[in-house]
């Protein structure tokens, strides 16, 4: 009897990439990034047009109904996919940690927000363990250090898979700041309801990253790296500040969040 053999091509798992507001708005290249770093490890990533903010402004405002109706949007546009990916702990933690909460007294999309949570990841989580095969750059020599944002390290643990993945970058050596961990300041609304405590909080931030001498400050959310770009920017700081997209991708030929560079 003659083997048959299965020709067939292999279906590449598909990626759903939820940009996030700030990258369409402020910084498309991180989402450029991402959907690079996807498809270098092998994923089918499909970045639906019809998607929209993931709720979390109107949540964390208290407006649950509001937030309801997006989130009803993001999941139905993001079902099917094997994946959702997310370069942000923010919003990526709002699908993953709270869609569900929204939908506690609506049984049919109490079971979608589930699934959806279930598939979803935040970038570097995802980079690190589902998508280990992602071929990453060489970098000119130069020091970083990194700030761990509030929503991905306190609601989905991303703390050691960014590191991980930069560690295997070329070129790059990294400087841990003091309290690395430390709230910048930014947290959404947080900082236009309490800009004093804000500026305050991310003063200290500033003072953190300089101290360690490094070339440059990145993290995982673009609010908190827009924040962090601000001040470092009153202060006529040296210190570049890019998303970890950016760096993993290569993609850091225009110029960092901000403007400020050494």
């Amino acid at each position: 009897m003659v083997e048959q053999i299965d020709s067939s091509p292999v279906r590449q798992p598909r990626v759903g990439l939820f940009v996030t507001c700030l990258v369409d708005l402020f910084r498309p290249n991180v989402g450029f990034a991402a959907l690079k770093l996807l498809q270098r490890a092998g994923f089918d990533v499909v970045i639906p047009s019809q998607q929209t903010c993931c709720g979390q402004p109107a949540y964390n405002n208290g407006d649950a109904r509001d937030a309801r109706e997006i989130a009803k949007q993001v999941i139905d546009v993001f079902a099917g996919y094997d994946y959702t990916v997310v370069p942000s702990g923010s919003c990526a933690g709002m699908i993953k940690e709270h869609y569900p909460r929204l939908f506690d007294a609506d049984a049919e999309y109490y079971e979608k927000a589930t699934t959806l949570s279930s598939r979803c990841f935040e970038l570097t989580e995802f980079l690190d363990g589902i998508g280990d095969g992602a071929a990453l750059p060489e970098m000119p020599s130069c020091s970083y250090t990194y700030h761990d944002s509030c929503s991905g390290l306190r609601e989905l643990g991303i703390k050691q898979q960014p590191r991980a993945l930069l560690a295997r970058v070329s070129g790059l050596s990294m400087l841990e700041m003091q309290d690395s961990n430390v709230c910048c300041g930014f947290g959404g609304t947080f900082c236009v309801k309490y800009p004093d405590i804000s500026g305050r909080m991310v003063t200290d931030k500033v003072e953190a990253i300089c101290a360690t001498g490094a070339d440059m400050v990145l993290g995982g959310d673009l609010g908190c790296l827009m924040n962090i770009a601000g001040r470092l920017k009153r202060i006529d700081s040296t210190v570049s500040v890019y998303h970890v997209a950016e760096v993993l991708a290569g993609k850091t030929d225009i110029p960092p969040i901000g403007g400020n560079s050494s």
